[in-house]
C-alpha cells in the first residue's frame, strides 16, 4: 500500500515537472476558476454588506453589474493565454487576441452604457436646484450619453483592429460643417430647447406671454419648438429659438400661482374718492373667484385729462380665469357706480366751423340753420 502511493506521488511530480501542453493548460483553467470564485466571492459580499440595496442602490447596482465584465476579461485572457500556449502563427495569434479584445470592449461598453443610464435616471429623480439633470431633459441626456459611448466603443474597436482614423474623421468634419450651415436654423431651435428644458423658465399647464403678444397654456415642450394653447382654442407653435432669445412672461410662475388682476376706472372730477375706493373694494370682495388672501385693495393712480384714475386690484388662483374676472367685475363695477350716482366720464369734442368753403350751394334750411349756428359766408349761399 505504502508502495503503491509512493508511485503515484512520482507520477504526479513527473506530470508537474514535465512540459507536457495539457498540465499547463490545467493549470491556467484551474487558476482562472479561483480567479472567478474569488471575484465572485467579493462581489457578493460588497453587493450584500458594503453596498446594500437599501444603503446605497447606485453602489449595488454597479457592484451587480459589473459581475459579468469581469466574469468575461478573466475568461478571456485566460483563453488568450491558453492560445499562446499552442503552435498557432503569430498571425493567428494576433487575430485571436483582437477577436477577444473586440468582444471585451463591447462587454465593458455594455456596462458603461446601462450604469449612465441608471446614474441619470437617478439624478434626474433628485431633480437638484438649477441641475440640468431634470425629467424633462431625461430623454435627450441618455441619448447624448449613448452616442458618446457608442463613439468610444467604435474608436477602440477602430485603435484594436488597426484601422486609420484620419480620413473617417476628416469625412465627418466635412460632413458636420456642411450640416451645420444647411441646417442652422434647426441647430439653433435644438440647442434652444434643450437651455429651456434645462432652466425650466415654464412647464407645462403653465399660462405664459411671448414679447409678441400670444398667450396661452403651454401644452408640449420639444426640442424644435413649444407649443401652447391660447383662449381661441387655436394651437400655435413657437420655435424654441424665437423664445430663447425673447421676453417670455410665464403668469403661473412666481411665489405662488395665483396672479394679481388691474383694473383700472375713472371717475368724474367731484366724485367722493372715498366711496369710490369702498365701492371698488366691496364690488371686490363679492365676486367668488377673487382671493381673500391678499385682500382687494385700489390705488388712486393720477389726474387724468377729464377723470380720475383709480385701479383695482386683485388677486385669482388661476391666470387661465383671468379674463372671466374681469368681465364680471367691470359689469358689477358699473351697475355699483349707478346706483351710487358715482359718473363714469367720457370724452367729449367740441367742433367749430370757422367758415364754408366757396361756392357751396345750400338750401334754405340749410341757410337758417347755418346763420343760427353763427358761421361765416365768404359770399351769400346760392340757394338751390
Amino acid at each position: 500500500m505504502q508502495s503503491s502511493s509512493n508511485h503515484l506521488w512520482q507520477k504526479l511530480q513527473e506530470l508537474f515537472h514535465s512540459d507536457s501542453l495539457w498540465v499547463e493548460i490545467s493549470i491556467i483553467i484551474g487558476i482562472m476558476f479561483i480567479a472567478l470564485l474569488t471575484a465572485r466571492l467579493i462581489i457578493s459580499y460588497l453587493s450584500s454588506h458594503r453596498f446594500s440595496q437599501d444603503k446605497s442602490p447606485s453602489g449595488h447596482f454597479i457592484v451587480e453589474q459589473i459581475r459579468l465584465p469581469i466574469s468575461v476579461s478573466i475568461v478571456l485572457f485566460t483563453l488568450a493565454h491558453i492560445f499562446t500556449l499552442t503552435n498557432f502563427s503569430d498571425s493567428q495569434l494576433l487575430l485571436t487576441h483582437d477577436v477577444f479584445r473586440s468582444i471585451d470592449i463591447l462587454v465593458w461598453g455594455q456596462f458603461f452604457y446601462r450604469s449612465s443610464r441608471f446614474y441619470l435616471k437617478r439624478l434626474s429623480e433628485i431633480n437638484a436646484q438649477g441641475s440640468i439633470i431634470k425629467p424633462q431633459t431625461l430623454p435627450l441626456l441618455e441619448n447624448i450619453s449613448a452616442v458618446i459611448i457608442i463613439l468610444f466603443i467604435v474608436y477602440l474597436l477602430f485603435i484594436t483592429w488597426e484601422i486609420d482614423m484620419t480620413a473617417w474623421l476628416a469625412s465627418a468634419g466635412i460632413i458636420g460643417i456642411a450640416v451645420g450651415f444647411a441646417a442652422k436654423d434647426t441647430v439653433a431651435n435644438l440647442l434652444s430647447g434643450v437651455f429651456i428644458l434645462a432652466d425650466s423658465p415654464y412647464k407645462i399647464g403653465d399660462y405664459i406671454v411671448i414679447d409678441t403678444g400670444e398667450r396661452g397654456k403651454v401644452t408640449h415642450i420639444g426640442l424644435r419648438s413649444t407649443r401652447i394653447l391660447t383662449r381661441d382654442d387655436l394651437e400655435v407653435n413657437i420655435p424654441n429659438a424665437i423664445i430663447a432669445n425673447g421676453k417670455i412672461v410665464n403668469e403661473s410662475g412666481g411665489r405662488d400661482v395665483k396672479s394679481r388682476i388691474r383694473v383700472p376706472v375713472g371717475v368724474a372730477y367731484g366724485s367722493d374718492i372715498d366711496l369710490v375706493s369702498k365701492v371698488l373694494v366691496e364690488v371686490a370682495q363679492q365676486e367668488p373667484e377673487v382671493c381673500k388672501d391678499p385682500e382687494p385693495r385700489t390705488r388712486f393712480r393720477q389726474f387724468g385729462a377729464s377723470s380720475l384714475d383709480f385701479e383695482l386690484l386683485i388677486w385669482i388662483n388661476d391666470p387661465e380665469i383671468r379674463g372671466r374676472v374681469k368681465h364680471s367685475l367691470n359689469f358689477a363695477i358699473y351697475k355699483r357706480f349707478a346706483q351710487e350716482n358715482i359718473e363714469i366720464p367720457f370724452s367729449q369734442h367740441d367742433v367749430y366751423i370757422k367758415s364754408l368753403p366757396e361756392n357751396v350751394e345750400l338750401t334754405p334750411e340749410e341757410i337758417a340753420k347755418i346763420a343760427g349756428l353763427g358761421i361765416n359766408t365768404p359770399q351769400p349761399p346760392v340757394a338751390k
